[in-house]
């Protein structure tokens, strides 16, 4: 991604422990947790390295955030299942991990005219007065973009660092295109 200096900032992935987990007892023996039942069926683990959270279900599924690449995941779930060792629950699968949603931020190093691209570019949403960016959506992809002035963006939607830059290439081509 050196092109445009991106920088992946949040991958959130998913993924299945199969194996219930009794979510009283891993809040009652962890520090890093929290779990309200009553205003949300999922404890929350935060893990200090790598920093991440993690919302766990009784049902075993998990859905980790914050990590910066894909390794840091791997190691966040790593994490988890050892947390949850120490309450007596050996997972013996290798979790299959999904990538719902990357968010990147960087500079395409252009200026841009705002208010002009909200004229021209359908999907757009943008109101000055509120904030400073024009939020875009990529039609043909996940992704939807917030643009600056500046030409700093930040990406979300995309699965992965391919469609990631598939997405950046695709709006650059967009943005030169605005007559």
């Amino acid at each position: 991604m050196r092109q445009f200096d991106l920088k992946i900032v949040n991958i959130v992935a998913s993924t299945s422990l199969e194996h219930d987990i009794p979510l009283i007892k891993l809040a009652e023996t962890l520090p890093n947790t929290e779990y309200n039942p009553e205003q949300f069926p999922g404890l929350v683990m935060r893990i200090k390295e790598p920093k991440t959270s993690a919302l766990i279900f009784s049902s075993g599924k998990v859905v980790c955030t914050g990590a910066r690449s894909m390794a840091k995941v791997k190691e966040s779930i790593s994490n988890i299942i050892k947390n949850i060792a120490k309450i007596g629950i050996r997972i013996k699968i290798k979790p299959k991990i999904k990538v719902q949603n990357v968010v990147a931020s960087g500079n395409i190093n252009m200026d841009l005219n705002l208010n002009k691209l909200a004229m021209k570019l359908e999907n757009t949403e943008y109101e000055p007065e509120q904030f400073p960016g024009l939020v875009y959506k990529l039609s043909g992809t996940r992704a939807t973009f917030l643009l600056f002035s500046n030409g700093k963006i930040v990406c979300t939607g995309t699965t992965g660092e391919t469609k990631l830059k598939e997405a950046v290439n695709k709006l650059v081509s967009v943005l030169k295109n605005v007559k």
